[in-house]
């Protein structure tokens, strides 16, 4: 198969995301209130936290012996074929162990942007990563309340499971790209270049799924069972000894001998669930993003099969949604659609038209002050140079607009962003005026304050300093070159980050901290890597997480 260059829209399969995004405004989660955050065994009233868990925890189902249609005996059972399904899956048929791989729908998502430290490809780019330094990153990012063993595990095995998904990518035809590029300035948060992202064709023939699925399937020892979600957990004398799965015909039991991985991608699309653990974060997004059947059905059947959840319940957002003016904010609002260029760092106000924040930050930072400004939302301006603003900013990640110092593809590059942008200035999200008095009136902004406040900011950028809230002086930008432009700006949800406590070797822990024996957990149903935000600047270190602890279980149990 010819091999494919990378392509704008080779990346992520940016076609469907867009199409994705009216799934996403119909996903809009009704209308919460911050209240006090309950989880899973802790809250200040045991009794109130029970009635709120129960909403989305429920009871465990009953199933009989009688009800089961079929019976499928494993080595080793892998709930859910997205993205740590798959890597699993891969791994337990090279090594020969029975599989099955129940999945919900008629096939998973593999994201791209797969982190990993000290890849061949970061080796051939001369990129390296201080270990320590790295560690004291994600130890802050997490305000300390993370498991630093298992970010050192992905640390070292991270490049290897890597290097080995792109092999299996070459076998296809596609490239895998190192998303590298040095940083030229000296930003408040540094960018990690960790992400690595598979070139897809433009023709959608190949995908994560169907490459991952048909490796897998050819090593001969996997069977997957699609339109077959699963119900609950099957333990026997406190071990996780298989589980059971719904089909078509009716139940399936699966015997799993040597263990059961849970990977089912978190709940973003549990509307209940997150009102209970996060009811912060349902008030900071417009828009969700996270795959259809996200629902929490992996962590419930560990919680039921006894195992704890993380204590401190986080999402991956960003900055990347706008919503009509107007509007009020909130994951209640289903006009919400995507903004790509809300990461840059451009002068942005509250509904009073004032300043509120460093605007260079990682991207979910600004969506957090949200919360505490009028409709939980701020307002995006930008001027007629941005696009010289927007590479003197010198971003990195997925946020990036320029190519990559090694030629990778930006997610988005700037005149496909152009593009978007005209199409939101036409359906009026985006406003335009040629004087900011102008456009305040359109934005529905006090029209004196915003005046003041783009004068400061103007003056900020003379001067090259912001005393104001110390913004990089690269990251400044004037507003004095019209047309001007203002959009309403609010976060997007990928994803869930919070999930069940593991161990160093992926399995399920007690509220004592002793393992279930037989039970195993992976990528967004997995917790202890994250707490309140997400490290968006090293890119893809959630799905590196994901495929890293995935293979190296489904590794060690094949081996058992």
């Amino acid at each position: 198969m010819e091999s494919l260059g990378k392509t704008p829209f080779s990346r992520r399969g940016f076609l469907a995301g867009v199409a994705l995004a009216g799934v996403g405004g119909a996903l809009g989660l009704s209308g919460c209130a911050p209240q006090e955050q309950t989880g899973q065994g802790e809250t200040a009233s045991t009794e109130s936290a029970a009635s709120s868990a129960s909403d989305w925890l429920g009871s465990e189902p009953e199933i009989q012996e009688a009800d089961v249609v079929e019976t499928l005996d494993a080595e080793i059972l892998i709930i859910g074929a997205g993205t740590g399904g798959l890597f699993a899956a891969c791994a337990a048929g090279e090594l020969g162990a029975d599989t099955v791989v129940l999945e919900k729908f008629e096939g998973g998502v593999v994201r791209d942007d797969v982190g990993g430290v000290n890849s061949r490809l970061q080796q051939e780019n001369g990129y390296s990563i201080d270990k320590q330094a790295f560690m004291r990153d994600m130890y802050r990012y997490a305000a300390g309340q993370c498991d630093l063993s298992l970010f050192d595990i992905w640390f070292e095995n991270s490049g290897s499971v890597v290097d080995w998904y792109e092999e299996v990518l070459g076998q296809y035809g596609v490239t895998l790209w190192h998303e590298m590029a040095e940083e030229k300035n000296i930003p408040n948060y540094p960018h990690w270049a960790t992400g690595h992202s598979p070139a897809w064709p433009q023709d959608g023939s190949l995908s994560g799924f169907s490459v991952l699925s048909d490796y897998a399937e050819k090593t001969g020892h996997v069977a997957f069972r699609y339109n077959t979600p699963m119900v609950k957990l099957i333990v026997e004398d406190g071990k996780v000894v298989g589980a059971y799965g719904k089909g078509e015909q009716g139940y399936v039991r699966v015997n799993a001998s040597k263990g059961t991985l849970v990977c089912t991608g978190g709940y973003g699309s549990n509307v209940a669930m997150q009102k209970v653990l996060q009811p912060h974060t349902t008030t900071i997004y417009g828009r969700n993003t996270s795959q259809p059947g996200c629902d929490g059905d992996g962590i419930k059947a560990c919680l039921w099969a006894g195992a704890k959840m993380d204590e401190t319940h986080t999402s991956m957002l960003f900055d990347r949604t706008v919503v009509p003016v107007g509007v009020q904010g909130g994951c209640d609002c289903t006009e919400g659609t995507l903004f790509w260029m809300g990461s840059q760092p451009w002068l942005k106000v509250n509904l009073n038209g004032e300043r509120f924040c460093n605007e260079s930050g990682t991207y979910d930072y600004i969506l957090h002050a949200d919360a505490y400004q009028p409709s939980h939302m701020h307002v995006t301006l930008w001027d007629s140079d941005c696009e010289r603003y927007a590479e003197q900013f010198d971003m990195h990640g997925c946020s990036r607009l320029f190519p990559f110092d090694n030629g990778a593809a930006p997610n988005i590059p700037l005149k496909v962003v152009q593009g978007m942008n005209a199409d939101l200035l036409e359906k009026g999200y985006i406003q335009q005026a040629d004087t900011i008095e102008e456009l305040a009136e359109k934005l529905k902004l006090p029209v004196d304050t915003l005046v003041a406040t783009v004068e400061r900011n103007n003056e900020n950028y003379d001067n090259q300093s912001d005393p104001d809230f110390g913004k990089e002086p690269f990251r400044l930008s004037a507003l004095r070159n019209p047309p001007f432009y203002g959009v309403y700006n609010t976060g997007t949800l990928l994803c869930t980050l919070d999930g069940i406590v593991i161990n160093s070797e992926g399995q399920a822990l007690r509220d004592d901290g002793s393992a279930i024996e037989g039970l195993y957990v992976a990528g967004n149903d997995s917790g202890g890597f994250y707490s309140m935000t997400y490290p968006n600047l090293t890119t893809g270190n959630a799905c590196g997480r994901t495929v890293t602890f995935a293979r190296m279980i489904a590794q060690k149990l094949a081996s058992s």
